[in-house]
């Protein structure tokens, strides 16, 4: 039967939810498990709020909170919960959920069920059997079986509405037909919503007991309604209305021409009052409060003092028919007195619409000078850096320092170009489209800063070059303009220094082509030795490489050099060109020599380079 419950019972939270504008449930287990719902469901039937809660809980330690916070409601009410935790719920226990559910249908829609002192369960089965009694058909001994037929249902509607439906014109074996017929008949006239299906009372072996009782609950109470109102009804008399009619009049009359001569005073006095802090924001949200005021408060007002002043002819004509002494309304609530506060309300309308426009004006205006005053600032001190960059001079050391400290404003500039940005934007949000103040947009900021501190870079870049270029005198400077212009060609980033791959594109330009894995040693190389490849770092490795290449002439010049244009070298020679011993003895070992007229041996290099480089 969990199935025919979980559907009932769903069906029967699902009328507290829509009742209270909430979407519908279609799943106990996956609607309940995060306890939105439960609370939703609890505030309802207890009329109360829980309080603060999670109403998209992401995480199950949120989803638990939730449901505790149900829980604790439901025990402090004194509700009996046994064998059910939040995991249970969370987790979808449909057995314990409907357990549960079956607890709150009886606190809430079956205990107040009374009949004779019985029990809410006996007393519910006694009302019903006395209003089916007259009928024949119908024996009701339980609330299962006995419904099975639709009999029951159409019995008790007809007991109380019989002008619903006709009993007597039933096919009494049509099953399907009459428990149709009892559920568009309750559901369409007497509000009661159809918690089962036909299938759940005709086609069981045995109908649900407790989906059964909290069906016949909501016709219990949806009679008993009915009863108490025409009990009511019964009491009146006529002329007791007749007055009781002229009394509640008058006395309506004065309290809502008092309640609107009092909103119309207080609704003055909060203007009077009302300051303006200065934002267009501020200012944005009064006026929209006052728009949204003419559209409805002022609408109802409208309407009110057509319907009082209404309300006090109706009481006049009422008194004049039945020969009764006219109404004076009390002191202050005459209608004269109505139309004096309805002209004072339109003159302060007036003032107040007045006021919020020129605070709209002025604050608009302040918002142009304010984004203008910094935005022509900002461009100022832009220009003054150019300036400076332009006019730096002396030594290159010198120069470099004066650039590295100009550089170091770069971080103000950038604060003040988020304050010209958030005064933009301000403007934007007051839909400020014009200002005849500045030329200058955010953008056009933005991008001359950027322009700038690309300048700044190149600067120091450039200076650093030149003081690595001055360092090496080694190179000629048609090889260092060579160099130096192959380096930035493949600097393209412009950051001064070269990735793996533009080390290898500008080694290959130059005729120097290596191997991947060669060319990442060397790459590697250069990190460790310089931290990156730099201009420094280019130039040095390119002497290196250039040097290691030393072509046979090059090595001739420098043997005549050593040998003083000799044909020949002595280890005298060799020593005064303070070679290292290691080298000095190297080469007399491998030099083919001959000894002169002393005995001292004279190295022919030109023959041992001949055979060197053969």
């Amino acid at each position: 039967m969990d199935s025919t419950q979980e559907r009932t019972f769903c069906k029967w939270l699902n009328t507290k939810l829509e009742a209270n504008g909430y979407p519908p449930m279609h799943s106990l287990v996956q609607d309940l498990s995060d306890g939105v719902r439960l609370i939703q469901l609890m505030e309802i039937m207890g009329d109360t709020s829980l309080g603060r809660y999670n109403k998209n809980p992401r995480m199950r330690v949120q989803k638990a909170e939730n449901v505790n916070k149900a829980l604790e409601f439901i025990r402090q009410r004194g509700i009996k919960l046994t064998n059910i935790g939040p995991e249970d719920i969370i987790d979808g226990n449909l057995k314990l959920i409907l357990g549960m559910i079956w607890t709150l249908v009886l606190r809430f829609t079956i205990a107040d069920i009374s009949e004779e002192g019985l029990s809410a369960k006996e007393g519910l089965l006694l009302w019903a059997q006395r209003k089916t009694a007259p009928y024949k058909e119908v024996d009701v001994q339980d609330f299962s079986i006995s419904w099975s037929d639709g009999l029951a249902l159409c019995a008790l509607i007809h007991c109380h509405r019989p002008e619903l439906l006709d009993y007597d014109k039933l096919d009494k074996s049509d099953r399907h037909g009459n428990t149709r017929l009892a559920f568009q008949v309750a559901a369409d006239h007497l509000d009661v919503p159809q918690l089962l299906e036909v299938e759940d009372l005709c086609d069981s072996m045995r109908p649900d007991e407790r989906s059964v009782m909290t069906y016949i609950a909501s016709y219990f109470h949806a009679f008993s309604t009915m009863d108490q109102a025409e009990t009511v009804s019964r009491r009146v008399e006529k002329f007791a209305e007749l007055m009781q009619s002229v009394w509640m009049s008058r006395n309506d009359y004065e309290r809502r021409a008092r309640a609107l001569l009092h909103a119309l005073s207080e609704v003055q006095k909060t203007w009077s009052t009302s300051r303006f802090t200065g934002s267009y924001t501020d200012a944005k949200e009064q006026s929209a409060t006052f728009t949204t005021y003419k559209h409805t408060t002022k609408r109802t007002w409208v309407i009110e003092r057509q319907d009082v002043t209404t309300l006090l002819g109706n009481i006049q004509t009422k008194l004049r028919t039945y020969g009764l002494r006219e109404y004076i309304p009390p002191l202050g609530l005459a209608l004269s007195d109505l139309d004096d506060a309805w002209n004072d309300l339109l003159q302060s309308e007036a003032k107040r619409s007045r006021l919020i426009n020129a605070q709209i004006r002025q604050i608009k205006e302040s918002l142009r000078k304010e984004f203008a005053d910094l935005a022509n600032d900002f461009s100022q001190r832009l220009h003054t850096i150019s300036l400076e960059l332009s006019g730096v001079a002396g030594p290159l050391e010198t120069q470099q320092d004066q650039v590295k400290e100009i550089q170091t404003r770069l971080p103000t500039l950038s604060e003040a170009l988020t304050r010209v940005a958030k005064a933009e934007q301000d403007c934007v949000v007051a839909n400020v489209e014009e200002n005849d103040y500045t030329v200058f947009t955010c953008q056009d900021l933005e991008f001359e800063l950027g322009l700038v501190a690309q300048s700044l870079t190149k600067k120091i870049s450039f200076i650093d070059n030149q003081i690595v270029s001055r360092n090496m005198t080694n190179l000629t400077p048609a090889q260092l303009e060579q160099f130096e212009s192959t380096f930035r060609y493949f600097d393209r980033d412009e950051t001064n220094t070269l990735s793996l791959t533009e080390t290898s594109a500008a080694l290959a330009s130059q005729g120097l082509v290596y191997s991947d894995e060669d060319m990442t040693y060397i790459y590697d190389q250069l990190l460790q030795d310089y931290g990156a490849v730099t201009f420094e770092a280019f130039i040095n490795l390119l002497v290196d490489i250039t040097e290691d290449q030393t072509s046979p002439e090059q090595l001739r010049e420098s043997f005549r050099g050593i040998a003083g244009d000799k044909p020949f070298v002595t280890e005298l020679d060799l020593r005064l060109a303070q070679l290292p011993v290691s080298a000095v003895d190297y080469l007399s070992q491998v030099i083919p020599s001959t000894n002169n007229e002393v005995g001292e041996p004279e190295y022919d290099y030109e023959t041992w380079l001949q055979d060197v480089f053969a």
